[in-house]
């Protein structure tokens, strides 16, 4: 008993010492401590700008301050008119069309449906001043909001249905003096509450990114290297990098992980030869909407309700989440979201106002690609389901008037006459109408690039690799091992297998026979 204890300790400690004495730590990536490192350090302003006398003076109209910013940084009034931020459009080759325009102006989503005839309202979201209904003069330098992207006073916000001119209590010379780099709220600003509040329609870039930690986000994290927006998406005369694919149809000027991390960020050769295939997002957002819900449905169909004394109403589930609104109907609401999946190669079609539908559901921003483009790989994406007004008779979705200031001129919003709105809203953007509507399904596609969690938390390779349930069982249009059979490859597979069994029954055969005959030899 003495010896089998005696044994088993001894040899524990020899397994201990071998494990100790062959193990090897895991490398330092030094291309991503380098990346922390140049990121880490927040770039100091060199020019202070309440030194200058033109700022000091008494502002009557933000008109005064954009003048007062130009008599320094001259012409750049000029990049931006030339921006997709001041136009809401882009001119580009598009599939289908040819060089067309795409944008704000004519591209049709399931939120808010679109922002012509409701110009008042959306342009709290855009770089100008006074864009009221279909009269904003976009060749007037005057109108650049230069305070809505550069405000560091934190102070700065636009008004509510004020056509895009800043709130009445903002102090504007406080503002013009505190000017600077943009920071996260200068773009969460717009892209955090689009579509109508906190996390609404991205479901990756919300408030909650201001001051996360590295679990929600590696690259926003104030407990990690704290990145702005500009870090990345950085701008060549106020070009900004990257695309929202709401708008955006061709594959340039896109911002790519690759950018920073190459095209071989691992040190593992197998999760490497992924990239050709796989975006980075894939494997490293696991989930989206980590901290506040965002709107996964939105049925249309089933707003104007009214309560008993023919008022419009609203409720909320538990979190503060409306999810009937009388204006706009039903939502649906999920928080820490799978993404679904779909093939992408950079390019995307979309509906268009005036354009006819053919197929049901719509996809109003279809993403191109497919398993057998050698451009496409596999993207994590927010899909926005629900339904809104449609013509049966022209075949077009419906640009409805739905905002107005009050009851009696045919917005949706105020007067409830979905027919009023329908006439308003397709004759503001000169398109027919013929007096009769239903509701349509529709898609939206939303490629998630934020939220990127720690490496510890990316997808393992069981979840994909399994023949059920896995996250790419919905792309059924390639092999992907673990997870598909095929015939071929499983007798390969089989044949490999039984003829390694039947080698090694062969060869410890051959050294029993062996064996025997030896002994018989010396036997003699």
């Amino acid at each position: 008993m003495n010896k089998t204890i005696t044994y088993s300790v001894l040899i524990t400690v020899i397994v201990l010492l071998l494990v100790n004495f062959f193990h090897q730590e895991q490398p330092l990536n030094l291309s991503q401590y380098e990346l922390k490192q140049q990121f880490a350090s927040k770039p100091t302003p060199s020019v202070d700008h309440t030194q200058f006398g033109i700022l000091q003076q008494d502002f009557k109209t933000p008109q005064d301050v954009t003048e007062a910013c130009l008599t320094c940084h001259n012409q750049r009034h000029e990049e931006i008119m030339h921006s997709s931020h001041w136009n809401w459009e882009r001119v580009a080759y598009v599939e289908g069309k040819g060089i067309s325009k795409m944008g704000k102006k004519n591209v049709l989503n399931n939120f808010c449906i679109g922002a012509s005839t409701n110009e008042q309202a959306c342009a709290k979201c855009h770089i100008g001043f006074g864009m009221s209904h279909n009269t904003f003069d976009f060749n007037n330098a005057r109108n650049v909001d230069c305070m809505v992207c550069h405000d560091k006073s934190e102070e700065y916000i636009k008004g509510a249905s004020m056509s895009g001119y800043p709130d009445r209590n903002v102090n504007l010379n406080k503002v013009a003096q505190s000017v600077g780099r943009p920071d996260k709220i200068n773009c969460g600003a717009c892209h955090f509450y689009s579509g109508g509040g906190n996390n609404v329609k991205h479901g990756d870039l919300e408030e909650a990114l201001l001051a996360c930690d590295r679990n929600v986000d590696v690259h926003m994290a104030s407990n990690g290297i704290n990145m702005d927006c500009v870090d990345c998406h950085s701008a060549d005369k106020h070009q900004i990098k990257g695309k929202l694919y709401s708008v955006s149809s061709t594959d340039v000027n896109r911002l790519r992980c690759e950018e920073c991390h190459t095209n071989k960020p691992h040190l593992d050769d197998v999760l490497n030869r992924h990239f050709s295939k796989v975006s980075c997002q894939t494997c490293h957002i696991p989930i989206y909407a980590k901290e506040n819900a965002t709107k996964m449905a939105w049925r249309w169909s089933e707003a104007g309700k009214l309560d008993k004394d023919g008022n419009p109403y609203h409720e909320e589930d538990s979190l503060g989440n409306h999810t009937y609104l009388s204006i706009k109907g039903e939502f649906e609401w999920a928080d820490n979201v799978e993404p679904e999946y779909m093939w992408f190669n950079g390019n995307a079609q979309h509906y268009a106002l005036g354009d006819t539908v053919t197929t049901i559901p719509v996809q109003v921003n279809k993403l191109l690609g497919s398993a057998n483009d050698i451009h496409s790989k596999i993207y994590p994406v927010k899909v926005h389901r629900g339904d809104q007004i449609y013509d049966p008779n022209t075949k077009m979705l419906i640009q409805p008037k739905v905002y107005a200031e009050a009851k009696g001129d045919s917005a949706y919003w105020k007067d409830f006459d979905w027919k009023l709105a329908a006439e308003a809203g397709m004759n503001g953007v000169g398109l027919p109408f013929s007096g009769e509507f239903e509701f349509i399904e529709t898609e939206m596609y939303w490629p998630i690039n934020h939220m990127v969690s720690p490496a510890d938390q990316a997808l393992s390779c069981e979840e994909c690799h399994v023949r059920e349930n896995g996250r790419l069982a919905a792309l059924n249009d390639f092999y992907l091992p673990g997870r598909d059979k095929n015939d071929w490859i499983d007798l390969l597979g089989s044949l490999l297998l039984w003829g390694s069994l039947a080698g090694v029954f062969i060869h410890g055969l051959a050294r029993l026979i062996n064996g025997y005959k030896r002994n018989e030899l010396e036997s003699k």
